[in-house]
């Protein structure tokens, strides 16, 4: 995700390069201890009018990708709901800048809001609870562009071992993956003694920290990393296999001293770091599992005119390469790539006429709306727009923008029965999708 420089604004999600397309004004209420019961179907407004279109840059792309000028339109009509008949509406508000949403998976129906300065926030019962469940504000710095508390992601047996992973910016400016545990006596409060760092990774930039933890169907630890920063990849992190930026990491935290190499990462023995699983990505925000096919969807912050989300069936070799700083989306970016480079395109890409940051979500697998089975739902942090996309078959994409909200999206999540929420930067709340009454 990027951060916005905005007056009277401690914290923005864009980077200063891109500030002119979009104007954003922004008023933050100061967080309130509790709230309410959610009031059915509060929705949010409309979007003011999206930024215009900058160039694409001009190239020629290798065969490995369309070699016509693509086109985010889909291959055939979606069969979607009409989602007029559906909205946002308000489980909660009053948190402090939400930017993103998990479920423990431990039968106990709540949700976690990470808040950017540090703190991880309680919703139970269509409440939100007075205390965090973790405060480290105290180590996080989050006063800088797209700094702060980042990701969140439960042990595949949290219900067990009470073990919980997070994503931050330390004060030093780096980033830091770090393991927690649940308190002994109290389920809703974490153990602030319990940290154990078990990876660390220096930031030459302030900006495309990515951010995004989740653990995969294999039960391994994947860990989103931006480029790290400035503008158009300087330092040509994308395709440097020799550093852990710019990348997908995959790695085994049940085994050996702070975690271990699956044996089957495409670098395991030789060619690059042993970490990365996957590589060629500009800022990752929010990426996620489908837990019925298993398939991986990541969503990968643009530079100047396109936003792409990418998209990895259940069983594809490890090693992918996305493309960044070659292209951005499916257009060419700078510099010719090697005639012998495969790169893995896009399966959907908007421009910067309907909105400048993508916002990476889930597929829908919840039982009070069936005729959403199978939907991945995804946004824009500028335009609020929400898309739906279905994939029935490798190469075949069917992508339709559903809602157009006032909502500055950081985050999707989901709850434990399946059901999507999304969280509003602009006004601190969460938000679940819903049939209207």
């Amino acid at each position: 995700m990027r951060f916005r420089e905005i007056t009277n604004s401690w914290l923005t999600f864009q980077s200063a390069e891109r500030i002119a397309p979009i104007v954003l004004l922004v008023v933050f209420s100061l967080a309130l201890s509790g709230c309410g019961a959610a009031p059915e179907n509060t929705l949010t407004p409309s979007t003011s009018s999206p930024p215009a279109v900058p160039p694409a840059t001009q190239a020629i792309p290798p065969t490995t990708l369309p070699s016509a000028e693509p086109t985010s339109s889909p291959t055939a009509a979606p069969a979607f709901p009409d989602p007029s008949g559906y909205g946002w509406a308000t489980v909660v508000s009053g948190l402090e800048a939400p930017v993103d949403i998990q479920n423990a998976g431990d039968g106990s129906g709540r949700l976690f809001i990470l808040e950017k300065r540090g703190r991880i926030r309680i919703i139970q019962n269509n409440l939100l609870l007075p205390l965090p469940f973790l405060d480290i504000q105290n180590e996080v710095d989050s006063q800088h562009t797209e700094q702060g508390l980042l990701g969140l992601a439960f042990h595949p047996k949290y219900a067990t071992s009470g073990l919980f992973f997070v994503n931050y910016i330390d004060l030093n400016g780096n980033t830091v993956i770090a393991r927690f545990h649940v308190s002994a006596n109290d389920p809703n409060r974490a153990d602030p003694t319990s940290e154990g760092d078990i990876l660390q990774v220096k930031q030459p930039y302030e900006n495309h920290n990515g951010g995004g933890l989740a653990f995969g169907p294999d039960g391994y630890l994947y860990i989103g990393l931006g480029d790290g920063g400035s503008e158009g990849d300087p330092l040509r992190n994308g395709q440097n296999l020799q550093t852990l930026l710019s990348k997908l990491l995959r790695i085994d935290i049940d085994h050996g001293d702070k975690y271990s190499i699956p044996p089957d990462n495409p670098f395991a023995k030789t060619g690059g770091l042993p970490e990365i699983w996957a590589y060629g990505l500009r800022n990752p925000w929010r990426f996620s599992f489908d837990k019925a096919s298993r398939a991986l969807f990541i969503a990968d912050v643009g530079q100047d005119a396109w936003e792409e989300v990418d998209f990895v069936p259940y069983g594809t070799p490890a090693g992918l390469n996305f493309g960044w700083s070659f292209y951005e989306g499916m257009h060419p970016y700078q510099d010719q790539p090697p005639a012998n480079v495969t790169f893995t395109p896009p399966i959907f890409e908007y421009s910067h006429a309907e909105g400048c940051s993508v916002t990476g979500g889930y597929v829908y697998r919840g039982q009070a709306m069936p005729e959403w089975q199978g939907t991945y739902f995804f946004g824009d942090y500028c335009s609020g727009n929400v898309w739906g996309l279905v994939h029935p078959a490798e190469n075949t994409q069917q992508a339709k923008l559903l809602f157009t909200t006032g909502a500055q999206i950081t985050a999707f999540g989901v709850d434990e029965a399946g059901e999507i929420y999304m969280t509003d930067y602009r006004t601190g709340s969460v938000l679940r999708l819903a049939r209207k009454q």
